[in-house]
């Protein structure tokens, strides 16, 4: 659907930059998707008090590497704003390979946010720099239900210079 342009910062979160850019290095996001659109217009989260607008991505086939420890918001200072790239997770210290970018500000996925019910929220790793009309326009994408239908692929992901 286009490119987008991410910005990764392995100053304030390390250990999920570095974990994020193992999977790049390896090439194993070209041949993965974005899969989910996650929307509060139209609302394809029932059941959830806290909503939020994201889209998640993946790696393509092949065995993920082993989950990171989680980095929380509260220690980062970073926060889930518009364009914020964070790691996906179940429990805390589960993340691998899925990743989101917000749709706006997503407060409620910080530490001591309500949507998960843990409270620990998501790692923030990066930003989109360029491409947030791409977001935008696959999480509007057709889904059924939270997942895309069909999902958009991820051709190729590479390390611009610095």
């Amino acid at each position: 659907m286009g490119e987008i342009v991410l910005e990764i910062d392995g100053v304030r979160a390390p250990v999920t930059a570095r974990n994020f850019l193992r999977y790049v290095d390896a090439g194993r996001y070209g041949g993965g998707a974005f899969h989910r659109t996650v929307t509060t217009a139209p609302d394809n989260q029932p059941g959830k008090a806290v909503k939020i607008d994201v889209i998640q991505g993946a790696g393509g086939p092949g065995k993920d590497l082993a989950p990171i420890t989680l980095e929380r918001t509260r220690d980062t200072g970073l926060s889930h704003v518009d364009g914020a790239v964070s790691m996906a997770r179940d429990g805390p210290d589960t993340a691998t390979s899925d990743f989101f970018v917000c749709v706006g500000a997503q407060p409620e996925l910080d530490h001591g946010g309500r949507r998960n019910p843990d409270g620990q929220g998501f790692a923030v790793f990066g930003r989109v720099v360029a491409g947030m009309d791409v977001v935008r326009r696959i999480h509007a994408s057709p889904a059924k239900g939270q997942s895309l239908a069909p999902p958009v692929a991820i051709l190729e992901v590479v390390r611009l210079p610095p």
